[in-house]
């Protein structure tokens, strides 16, 4: 049975990879200190004898009994109110943290996947975004702390890679939806889903022109797997290709749930990308991978999911 370690493991999107190695056979350590993390998202995997949870701050340095087979980190706040509420926390995981989890992977002769962003392009001016495209990012803006913190992560990994010999690979994940997010995380998804959910208002930035793609969390972990079996060492993306307007994407969350909500603007926020859509034939040659989830059908669970949360809060 091969072995995984990965941080972050209560996170949204890691406790769905989570699940995706258990059920391909895979033994997993998942690390995690909750600070954005839900214990919920892996209860259910307690008492599962080839999951082993411990509590731990990656930042710290830490020992991991291994041997293991790879290294996933995948730790770090991740929406903008979390990284807003702990930049400095954000910037560690993607310095200290990183680097202890490349530590662990070169000791164990692992392969090192990190979870990395579209973010990394900042507001960009190619659009769709390539892999080879290099960014537009204020470096002292207020979302400066995950954008940079992502992009050094990105430079410690090929650091390693190429000083060090250590087997590397980089995703860059674009807008993800999907069961166990956060509610109040400040992203459009959650946000919205709160907002029509309770039929209040709905708060478009801006004119509502700003475009953005949604994948859903298991095309998204499709190809996490993928990439993470692959000999690919550059960057590459990860996400739904399909585009739309911020207004766009309201009017269908307000169809989709039967909501009574009408819509109220607000100023745009400060380095908020005007447009995001990844360029992903890289990941279809690369990987034969494409997301295969309509909008339309992955809003179904994931509005079910949020019902559920909000009838408990």
């Amino acid at each position: 049975m091969k072995r995984v370690a990965i941080s972050g493991a209560a996170g949204f999107i890691a406790s769905h990879l989570c699940d995706r190695l258990l059920s391909e056979g895979y033994s997993v350590l998942g690390l995690d200190n909750f600070l954005t993390g839900a214990e919920r998202n892996i209860a259910h995997l307690a008492g599962n004898p080839a999951f082993e949870f411990r509590r731990q701050d990656v930042i710290a340095p830490f020992m991991a009994e291994g041997p293991f087979d790879f290294v996933i980190h995948a730790a770090s706040p991740a929406s903008p109110k979390d990284y807003l509420a702990h930049p400095i926390e954000t910037l560690d995981v993607g310095s200290l943290g990183t680097r202890h989890m490349l530590e662990l992977a070169e000791k164990n002769n692992a392969k090192f996947l990190i979870t990395s962003t579209s973010e990394s392009y900042g507001d960009p001016t190619v659009h769709p975004q390539t892999e080879t495209y290099w960014g537009n990012v204020n470096p002292v803006g207020p979302r400066s702390c995950y954008d940079e913190s992502k992009r050094y992560a990105e430079a410690l990994t090929m650091a390693w890679h190429r000083a060090r010999g250590v087997k590397t690979s980089i995703a860059r994940i674009f807008n993800t939806y999907g069961p166990r997010m956060k509610l109040n995380d400040g992203r459009v998804v959650p946000a919205f889903l709160d907002q029509a959910l309770q039929d209040q208002p709905i708060t478009i930035f801006g004119d509502g022109s700003q475009t953005r793609s949604f994948c859903y969390v298991s095309d998204l972990v499709d190809g996490l797997y993928r990439l993470m079996l692959s000999d690919e060492v550059m960057p590459v993306n990860i996400g739904n290709p399909r585009e739309m307007t911020i207004l766009e994407f309201a009017t269908m969350i307000i169809d989709q749930t039967g909501s009574k909500s009408t819509l109220i603007r607000q100023p745009l926020p400060e380095d908020d990308p005007k447009q995001r859509r990844p360029d992903i034939a890289k990941a279809r040659r690369v990987l034969h991978w494409e997301p295969k989830v309509p909008l339309e059908e992955g809003l179904r669970p994931t509005i079910e999911y949020f019902q559920k949360i909000i009838g408990t809060a």
